[in-house]
């Protein structure tokens, strides 16, 4: 059995006729003939019985043609799919840190689709912390992604494409609200909001304080930016957070940290040595050549 012998077979089911599915075929009657013989042979059961001049299907012949219409219409997708994604279009699962959703990622898809004004590109967006996305990534949820880097992955090319500083935020009614500038040694003696061992933040705040030779008075733990602006608007804490666009508006005093002063680096993320196709590659190669560091 093979792939011309099933297109055959659906062919001949519904013309009815030998000479007119042949001539449909652009193969000879007797080709055709033996191609439905040996598939009969091969399954054990009759698939057609004359009726008159013409060929009609038996009981099994039309619960075959029902299989293997919905078969052969599954791979001619997936075909059509591939050869479209072969040549630089198809979809993109890219996934993303939700504090780079509200100017990097949407800056950069809007850019690289407008380069390439002819290709049917279409993105698919998702959400989430670093831990997750690199998770996504191992299982082939995501063909791209933008996070903080893990240093224990090592499978998981990182390369650097954004940054921001970090700075304290602090609600209007806070003692420091008066300060632009700060030393992290002077935000010890209050409660602070932290970003939880999920985050591959977490890393590098801890890293700021043990700088101080201090520890913080860690009064909540959470995984999101968002989540940490809203606390401290509403005065459950400090924290020290990456420098987003979003603070303009919440309602929280941003506060330059002096020493240590620290920036925080985005990174695209792929799987080391794995097959991009076009389409992929293209936009990670586009990231790469206009990211501003």
């Amino acid at each position: 059995m093979n792939l011309y012998h099933l297109r055959y077979f659906v062919t001949l089911a519904h013309l009815e006729h030998y000479t007119k599915a042949a001539e449909n075929l652009s193969i000879t009657q007797p080709s055709l003939s033996h191609a439905i013989s040996l598939l009969e042979s091969e399954l054990g059961v009759s698939l057609f019985e004359k009726e008159g001049r013409n060929i009609v299907l038996t009981k099994y012949g039309k619960i075959f043609l029902r299989d293997v219409e919905k078969s052969l219409e599954i791979l001619d997708s997936s075909v059509k799919s591939l050869k479209i994604t072969g040549t630089g279009e198809g979809q993109i699962d890219l996934a993303f840190l939700r504090t780079l959703g509200t100017d990097f990622i949407p800056d950069m898809v809007h850019r690289f689709l407008k380069s390439n004004p002819d290709k049917s590109i279409d993105f698919k967006f998702h959400t989430g912390v670093t831990t997750d996305i690199i998770q996504g990534l191992k299982e082939r949820k995501y063909d791209i992604a933008f996070c903080s880097k893990l240093e224990k992955e090592k499978g998981i090319e990182f390369i650097p494409v954004s940054k921001q500083d970090l700075v304290l935020i602090v609600p209007y009614s806070h003692p420091l609200a008066t300060k632009d500038t700060i030393d992290l040694k002077e935000t010890i003696p209050y409660p602070q909001i932290v970003f939880n061992q999920r985050s591959g933040l977490r890393y590098i705040i801890d890293d700021m304080f043990k700088k101080i030779n201090q520890q913080p008075n860690i009064v909540h733990e959470v995984e999101e930016d968002q989540v940490v602006a809203g606390l401290v608007a509403k005065n459950f804490g400090i924290a020290v957070v990456p420098n987003m666009p979003m603070l303009k508006f919440t309602k929280v005093k941003v506060i330059q940290i002096v020493y240590p002063s620290w920036e925080r680096n985005f990174y695209l993320a792929v799987i080391k040595d794995r097959y991009l196709p076009p389409a992929i590659k293209n936009f990670k190669n586009f990231v790469i050549k206009n990211a501003q560091l």
